[in-house]
């Protein structure tokens, strides 16, 4: 689908648009939810962008593709854009699509900035092309193992459904957990039922359960399994790939979405631009916006003043990641190198361990930050 031109302010830019390729899932088995959050943030950035001259006299238009979580059509999409002749590709959530993306863009030479997977391994080879705003998960997951570990819990079992990402995560949880005493056992949900991990829990005499599966199901199966079984009355369960996070999380849920932990990419206090930002963006969603529609405004806001330094000229653009310094809504926003990472990380992301309280599920609790 194509998305229209986001409106340019008062007359402000003129001549040909100057494109960027966004890529979404907006359709099951995507995670549409996040999408919609997703592309809410791109396209306010893009809306303040041709409100403040475009990019440099020219409008920034977005084009957009669902990706459907699929990767795809992720890479075909890709493919797409560059004949169409798009300065840069911008977004996708899913990390196993976005690492689809990334492949791609860098072999036809487009720059493109990941607004929100984590996967650490997001191209084969390190790249030039892309860039990330998201933490790596190697990073956002170690402070999550300290949160368990602050909180008491060492004995910890993973639901988890057979993903790269799954099980990249289950590992680096394992790795960082296994020299400070604490253990990882792993429950295969192809050959469990929620009630069977329940049984399984109680037999491993666990302490936390962490989600590693898919939204909706099956971890809203397994989180009311767990929470009407007496037997685990005083179980922890933690999602840090960030399910609770949306409203449709606490819509299913009920109570029962409360106190369980997960990875938000926010500071604790919002500049007077993340505070606009907000409020726009509230208007736009009809809801509080998740942090993934913060990530999606600043991908727009940092790609657009790359092009307003380079042009529209896509080896520029790839070159000039080290020279970027833009403010955010989350902080200042500049991209170096780091061990183990293929592409160009901004490392300065807020993280929180938060969750839903239980005495009022619409409000966030900040548990622990790092």
């Amino acid at each position: 689908m194509d998305s229209p031109p986001s409106p340019p302010g008062a007359g402000r830019t003129e001549g040909s648009s100057v494109k960027i390729g966004a890529l979404v899932p907006l359709t099951r088995p995507g995670w549409v939810e996040a999408g919609r959050h997703l592309l809410a943030g791109l396209e306010l950035a893009a809306h303040d962008v041709n409100g403040a001259d475009g990019i440099v006299g020219r409008p920034l238009e977005l084009v957009v593709r669902d990706t459907a979580a699929d990767p795809r059509r992720a890479a075909a999409a890709v493919e797409e854009l560059a004949r169409l002749g798009v300065a840069a590709v911008a977004g996708e959530y899913h990390s196993v699509v976005a690492r689809a993306a990334a492949t791609s863009a860098d072999a036809l030479g487009v720059p493109f900035l990941c607004s929100s997977a984590v996967l650490d391994a997001l191209t084969e080879h390190p790249t030039d092309r892309v860039a990330r705003l998201a933490p790596a998960q190697s990073h956002g997951w170690r402070i999550y193992a300290d949160f368990l570990l602050g909180a008491g819990h060492s004995a910890i079992a993973v639901a988890a459904e057979p993903s790269v990402y799954w099980a990249s995560g289950a590992r680096i949880l394992r790795n960082h957990l296994a020299p400070r005493g604490g253990s990882v056992v792993e429950l295969d949900m192809r050959a469990l039922t929620p009630a069977a991990v329940c049984d399984e829990l109680v037999d491993n005499r666990t302490t936390a359960l962490l989600l590693l599966v898919g939204h909706p199901e099956p971890a809203v199966s397994i989180v009311k399994s767990v929470r009407r079984d007496p037997r685990l009355a005083g179980i922890m369960m933690g999602a840090p790939a960030g399910q609770p996070e949306f409203a449709e999380w606490a819509t299913l849920l009920g109570d029962d979405s409360a106190a369980i932990p997960f990875l938000r990419y926010l500071p604790e206090r919002l500049s007077t631009l993340g505070s606009r930002v907000e409020t726009d963006l509230r208007e736009r969603l009809a809801e509080a916006p998740s942090f993934v529609a913060f990530e999606g405004y600043d991908t727009v806001t940092v790609l657009a003043e790359m092009l307003r330094s380079c042009g529209a000229d896509r080896a520029s653009t790839a070159t000039s990641w080290p020279h970027v310094a833009v403010e955010g809504t989350r902080g200042q926003i500049t991209f170096s190198r780091t061990p183990g990472i293929s592409v160009w990380q901004w490392t300065g992301t807020p993280i929180q361990v938060v969750d839903r309280d239980p005495a009022e599920p619409d409000r966030f609790r900040i548990l622990h930050t790092g």
